[in-house]
């Protein structure tokens, strides 16, 4: 008797165990078709494992190429510009010590990682150059590793064509010489008579910039614009030497026609100044000098806080103009591009391709991908980066023999 009230309890017992193992079965049943309804835990980070473990740089002409290896076999390319390549070459692979083994993926992290090195050299030319082929390397490589071009990862186009110049319908007009600090009436004529041929030459719907390079004086200047009707130009650029705000706010003052400026001034606390005081009209940051898509992007918002469009300043190869383009390609206000696809002084063809049609309207189509969509000959730049090598400083004289700037 006593047995079977015992079996009759175990009985029970392995019968209540059973519907428990059954329940907790189904709550995880339950939980794991409840998992893939969500969202988040549907997608594989395909990029948690791919790690960056070698750093290649070939310096040809005024370039330093970039190359960021990973051990998914997955690579990136940035170009190095604007700067002496001699020591920027050297401080980019010094930096490599900062990427070895790091997720190329966290984009933004690492560039704070490079900027935040080294107190001292932060927003420093050199330094901020240098990141900057870092950052479009590590833009592309995340693009290949996606499949998609670099605009896809920053929100998508905005636009379906990019309007470029120098063009049929678009023309800049350089200075045609370095001033002293004071114009004569000859200096006026000249550039009027050139601005004028470029007018002739777009027509009354194009366009025509004037850019002054921070060479024409702020008093030549007044003068020039006084002999100019204000809708004669879509802006003048670079009206005075970055770093002193008062010369703009006096030449602001005088000028009527739109200004533009910002390929020597680097990253958002650079252009800001600008846009605070409200001298500038445009705002021409350039990719590569700025320190790369991520300052770039950046800028842009923030002008578009001030409801300043970006006509970006680009003198680079390939893999610095797709950078730039897929940058407008993603931004709402935008006004033109600077594009030299032919000038072998910027951009060498054979070690850079990319695809791209311009229409007769002046436009180019959203750059390609996947990644900034640009083939490089690397066998070919090996050699060239091979055979000697220089670098000659530009520098500039006036008349009298004084430092000028230009």
């Amino acid at each position: 008797m006593k047995r079977n009230r015992f079996s009759n309890f175990f009985s029970r017992r392995d019968l209540l165990t059973g519907l428990g193992t059954i329940t907790a079965g189904m709550t995880l049943a339950q939980n794991s078709v409840a998992d893939e309804k969500i969202v988040g835990k549907q997608v594989a980070d395909r990029s948690s494992s791919i790690r960056i473990t070698a750093m290649k740089t070939y310096w040809v002409g005024s370039v330093v190429y970039v190359k960021i290896e990973t051990n998914h076999g997955i690579s990136g390319w940035g170009d190095l510009k604007g700067v002496d390549p001699r020591p920027a070459k050297v401080l980019v692979k010094s930096l490599f010590e900062l990427l070895d083994g790091e997720n190329p993926t966290r984009i933004e992290y690492l560039w704070q990682k490079l900027f935040r090195a080294h107190r001292n050299m932060r927003a420093g030319a050199l330094m901020v150059h240098s990141i900057a082929a870092i950052d479009i390397a590590l833009w592309d490589l995340t693009g290949k590793l996606w499949n998609v071009p670099v605009y896809r990862l920053m929100g998508g186009p905005t636009r379906d064509r990019i309007r470029v110049y120098h063009t049929d319908k678009a023309q800049k007009v350089p200075p045609h010489g370095i001033y002293g600090h004071a114009g004569t009436p000859t200096d006026i004529d000249r550039m009027v008579k050139a601005i004028a041929r470029a007018r002739e030459q777009v027509g009354p719907d194009g366009a025509v910039m004037f850019d002054a390079h921070s060479a024409v004086p702020p008093a030549t200047l007044i003068q020039l614009a006084a002999a100019l009707k204000p809708y004669d130009l879509l802006f003048i650029e670079e009206p005075a030497v970055p770093g002193n705000i008062e010369v703009f706010k006096r030449i602001r003052q005088h000028i009527n026609i739109p200004l533009a400026t910002g390929e020597r001034d680097r990253t958002i606390w650079g252009v800001i100044p600008y846009l605070q005081e409200g001298v500038i009209d445009i705002l021409q940051p350039d990719c590569n000098h700025t320190g790369g898509i991520s300052q770039m992007k950046k800028i842009a918002v923030l002008a578009e806080a001030y409801h300043v469009p970006i006509a970006p300043h680009c003198t680079a190869t390939f893999l610095g103009i797709a950078a730039s383009l897929h940058v407008v390609s993603s931004i709402p206000l935008f006004l033109i591009h600077e594009f030299y696809p032919k000038n072998a002084g910027f951009n060498v063809p054979v070690l850079t391709r990319m695809d791209f049609k311009l229409d007769e309207q002046g436009y180019v189509g959203l750059p390609p991908g996947p990644g900034l969509g640009v083939e490089v000959d690397e066998k070919l730049l090996e050699q060239e980066s091979k055979k000697p090598q220089s670098y000659r400083w530009p520098g500039a004289k006036l008349k009298d023999g004084s430092i000028a700037d230009y």
